[in-house]
């Protein structure tokens, strides 16, 4: 095994066997690269990964952050890990040359992180933010901010943010309070309270961009009047800003990215003589959560390639250990020496059941980023058309599915560990804890089961479901057209579940009732994901199919699981939505 973080065998195995990555750089966009430049990259992820990311990801959970009052403090380890991503360039790597990027393809990128989410989430998650902050700054912003504020980003002298959750608002932006009063120099001044901001504070940069929600008065009500603001922490000529910390949140896991609740123009600072953060409009009034809308979607994937990842690096500790771990001898055998735990059908089983959650997620992540890549390079505006559509009904799973079950698979790495997996002394108990963040960051289960049921699925009249169901049955054309019957068993079985999803999406709105619909949403939610991961499987077996390798072995063997123990959970869960269940719609909370 060539690391416990992730990896490269498998990333080499869905990059150029799967997708043909290589392909992109047949393109205008990144003809500037070759396959040999994305190798290189890589080789440099992983190596900076397992230098300066993995040896303090259990120092930063032991020692998290600290506030002092007026100081956000870190361990040191943390700033020497993110100098050297910053002057590796990667910060900018998949952005454009324009402003001063590498313009990888995305898919390489996303390989790329997926070492550094796997080494440590906790210090990874500024470098994410900050990207997501420079990217929705470039694609909104005027070029004079795009020179203030995103050039410096890209260098990694400064560091970014998104504040949009409130104390008494949560994800309900429609009821923040913040507010944004227009000056005469057309600047803005921001009042108001922020909460869960990771990166709020910190000394980690020369400066912290805020992107902030905010509403100007006079402005309409609800979401439609929010505006979004640059609020950087210092002006120009370092001039402290009016933002302040009333704390940090203490978490179970990430302890190592600083959660904040900041404060905007209480008066600590006074910019120019007078109370009030300095902000800067991006875009026109009123825009603010279409443009948010950039950065949230781009972390809602960064969330879920961190729970890939998390959920990867605790597999390879569980597998490493089950072969390293002698315990009893097989059913009877009664002396002899002990046989490794992975010699068990039973650890066996548990190791199977990880490798097809990770594996899977980390081929849905890459097959996403691919999308991205489409939408930005692909030659015709079909192709563009075509991967904007697909990506926009697979964010909310490509979010959620390796949330929930990543985080199975860490919860069986700590299973086979035993007594072990359970103590401080082991890994895999602090990728549990982290990995249980991901179900709530970016958007609970539930917001994402609204999204896939409520606006996903029916836009256009369909026309995204449509579009990925027909794809599914291109997928399932080509596992019969391998003449392997197994294959051909997998796409029948693939078929069938994904004619569960239209009569179950048809059933649901047939009678035009979204409370009873989206009561269900969930559960919607789970089964699509499942069938999403079972496609995905199909994919990865057709790319394998006559290799005899034992990489390509497991990759059979992990499909193979996933249709006979996974893919059946979705049938109950179709039965109830096709039943209308009103269970929780009828229930009074007071008999809870």
């Amino acid at each position: 095994m060539d690391s416990l973080i992730m990896s490269a065998r498998d990333l080499e195995f869905l990059l150029y066997d799967w997708l043909d990555t290589a392909r992109l750089t047949e393109r205008e966009l990144y003809s500037e690269h070759s396959r040999e430049t994305f190798d290189q990259v890589l080789d440099l992820s992983r190596e900076l990964a397992t230098r300066y990311f993995a040896p303090h990801n259990r120092a930063s959970d032991l020692h998290e952050p600290t506030f002092d009052g007026e100081k956000v403090h870190i361990l040191p380890e943390v700033k020497q890990a993110l100098d050297a991503f910053a002057e590796a360039g990667l910060i900018g790597a998949a952005m454009s040359e324009r402003v001063g990027g590498m313009q990888l393809p995305h898919t390489i990128f996303t390989a790329c992180m997926a070492w550094f989410y796997a080494a440590n989430a906790a210090t990874t998650s500024y470098p994410m933010l900050t990207m997501g902050n420079a990217n929705l700054l470039a694609a909104h912003a005027s070029d004079e901010q795009i020179e203030q504020f995103v050039l410096p980003m890209v260098e990694g002298r400064y560091f970014g943010t998104m504040a949009l959750s409130e104390p008494q608002a949560g994800s309900n932006l429609a009821d923040i309070t913040t507010r944004a009063e227009p000056q005469d120099d057309g600047t803005y001044r921001l009042f108001g309270r922020k909460m869960w901001i990771s990166g709020g504070d910190h000394e980690l940069s020369e400066n912290i961009v805020h992107l902030v929600l905010a509403k100007i008065p006079g402005g309409p009500g609800g979401t439609r009047g929010i505006s979004l603001f640059i609020v950087p922490k210092y002006l120009a000529g370092q001039e402290h800003n009016d933002v302040v910390l009333a704390g940090i949140n203490h978490k179970m896991g990430w302890r190592g990215t600083v959660n904040t609740a900041p404060v905007f123009g209480d008066g600590a600072f006074t910019p120019g003589g007078r109370p009030g953060a300095v902000g800067y409009l991006v875009g026109e009034p009123n825009q603010g959560l279409a443009y948010m809308f950039h950065m949230m979607n781009e972390a809602r994937l960064g969330i879920g390639l961190a729970a890939t990842a998390m959920g990867y690096t605790g597999y390879l500790k569980a597998l490493d250990y089950a072969r390293a771990r002698p315990q009893g001898r097989p059913i009877g055998v009664k002396g002899g020496p002990q046989v490794p735990i992975a010699d068990h059908p039973d650890v066996r089983r548990m190791l199977l059941a990880q490798k097809s959650y990770v594996e899977g997620s980390l081929a849905l992540q890459l097959y996403c980023a691919t999308l991205i890549d489409d939408r930005r390079s692909a030659t015709t505006e079909s192709e563009r058309t075509r991967a904007e559509t697909l990506l926009r009904v697979l964010t909310p799973i490509a979010k959620s599915w390796p949330s929930q079950w990543c985080l199975a698979a860490n919860d069986l790495a700590i299973q086979v560990h035993g007594g072990a997996g359970y103590t401080r002394d082991y890994d895999v108990e602090q990728h549990y804890r982290d990995n249980r963040l991901n179900p709530i960051h970016e958007g609970t289960h539930g917001i994402q089961s609204l999204d896939l049921l409520g606006r996903a699925v029916t836009a256009e009249n369909g026309a995204a479901l449509s579009l990925l169901l027909d794809t599914i049955g291109e997928t399932v054309a080509a596992a019969g057209a391998t003449g392997d019957a197994e294959l051909g068993n997998f796409g029948d079985d693939l078929a069938r579940a994904t004619g569960r999803i239209a009569t179950s999406t048809a059933l649901l709105w047939k009678g035009m009732d979204p409370e009873t619909a989206l009561a269900n949403s969930a559960a919607y939610l789970e089964a699509f994901g499942h069938v999403v991961l079972a496609w995905i499987w199909l994919e990865q077996a057709i790319a394998a199919h006559g290799h005899d390798t034992a990489f390509h072995h497991g990759k059979r063997a992990a499909a193979r699981y996933f249709y006979r123990w996974e893919l059946p959970r979705t049938t109950p869960l179709f039965d109830l939505l096709d039943s209308l269940d009103r269970t929780t719609l009828d229930l009074d909370p007071s008999w809870l």
